[in-house]
């Protein structure tokens, strides 16, 4: 009886989590560091296909810090798109100590393109979504 209780204990177990799993989000986290326009057209591609296959079944957030940040800056070449992109769905965050170093550096604020969130780090925060179980992406 001990034994039986043990086997259907353990099939309960098993499939409750295997309900939970498939109950589970996809989350992805992109990092974009660098300022050339391939990569950050490739993490705006990862994150734009990645929405469109999985919907409302995916949360998808850009991190972007040091050269980066162009992505999300006015004028970026690639910063066009963010806007769109944001209202789809898919989130994007400015590194709060990029912002700062640049405005100590030019005197200027970068101005972002509407959308986008300051966060007080980018690598903090890659590490904080980490910790919550996005998939880090990196292209």
């Amino acid at each position: 009886m001990k034994k039986l209780l043990s086997i259907l204990t353990a099939a309960v177990l098993t499939l409750g989590a295997g309900a939970a799993l498939a109950d589970a989000k996809n989350k992805v986290v992109i990092q974009v560091s660098s300022a050339d326009e391939v990569t950050q057209k490739i993490a705006l591609n990862n994150a734009n296909n990645l929405k469109k296959g999985l919907g409302d079944d995916v949360d998808v957030e850009i991190v972007a810090y040091g050269p980066g940040l162009s992505l999300l800056t006015v004028g970026g070449k690639q910063s066009e798109r963010v806007p769109n992109l944001a209202m789809q769905g898919i989130a994007f965050s400015a590194c709060g100590n990029t912002m700062k170093g640049i405005t100590k550096k030019t005197g200027k604020t970068p101005e972002l393109v509407e959308g986008v969130k300051v966060v007080p780090g980018g690598v903090m925060r890659i590490m904080q979504l980490q910790q919550q179980g996005y998939a880090y992406i990196r292209p």
